[in-house]
């Protein structure tokens, strides 16, 4: 009996030997493996460029990623790209009205310099220059002579009141005389005083002169779509005009008169 006890004993001393052997062989070369996967990469050889990082090896920051969208609604700058209305013709970096300003019953007229310009602002946009006009005219509809093609110019097509070639006013002025007061004068008020401290004289009083005959406005015409200048007229005379105005975000149809 005892015989076969130290015979099993020894079997099952020989099965841990083997087992401990077996474990001690598996489990180092696993352990190898993989911390072999694990092995860093090499690192990427950045070059500088005068002596800075170049920006796409550097990370975007979380506040910059949101600076690429604009807005609650997340717009992006080129959706944000300023247009021209559909009443205007875009010519690039700005906008001009496509046909001239329709002048209402109350205002047939009273169409001069000022007017002009202050009906412009007050639909947002100038009065655009001669030179502006005269680079527009290819693609603009500008006023000109009855014997101009009516495709591509404004021409005078109603004979109920005669026919006549057409200008139009630009902002740029001119004076047709020497002289400070050839382009206005406000005058002297009633009433103004010298100053006493310095024994200046009382000034003579002299009526104002805010619209010379001595200042025009340059004119222009389409000239079949060569552009060209058509004299000056004093800035109290009524003249055909159109408007010109910065492109917007979102442009919609503008209201004109």
């Amino acid at each position: 009996m005892m015989e076969r006890l130290n015979r099993s004993a020894g079997f099952a001393a020989l099965f841990v030997a083997l087992l401990a052997l077996v474990l001690a062989v598996t489990v180092p070369a696993v352990a190898q493996k993989s911390t072999a996967k694990k092995k860093p990469r090499k690192a990427a050889t950045v070059t500088l460029v005068r002596g800075k990082i170049p920006a796409r090896f550097l990370p975007t920051a979380p506040r910059a990623k949101r600076a690429d969208r604009l807005g609650a609604d997340g717009a992006t700058a080129e959706s944000l790209k300023g247009s021209c209305a559909p009443d205007t013709v875009d010519l690039g970096t700005w906008c001009l009205s496509s046909a001239l300003y329709p002048l209402q019953d109350d205002e047939v007229g009273k169409n001069d310099y000022l007017f002009a310009t202050q009906k412009c602002v007050d639909l947002g946009g100038w009065l655009p220059t001669a030179a502006q006009l005269v680079g527009a005219a290819p693609r603009v509809k500008l006023a000109s002579t009855i014997d101009d093609s009516r495709l591509t110019a404004t021409v005078d097509l109603d004979a109920s009141d005669g026919m006549k070639d057409r200008r139009e006013m630009s902002s740029t002025l001119i004076t047709t005389a020497a002289g400070a007061s050839a382009a206005g004068s406000q005058g002297v008020t009633d009433g103004s005083k010298g100053d006493p401290k310095t024994g200046e004289p009382d000034p003579v009083t002299l009526p104002a002169n805010p619209l010379p005959e001595t200042l025009q406005y340059v004119t222009v015409y389409d000239n079949k779509d060569k552009g060209g200048f058509a004299g000056a007229k004093p800035v109290s005379a009524p003249e055909s005009f159109r408007c010109a105005y910065a492109k917007v975000e979102g442009a919609e149809a503008r209201e004109i008169g």
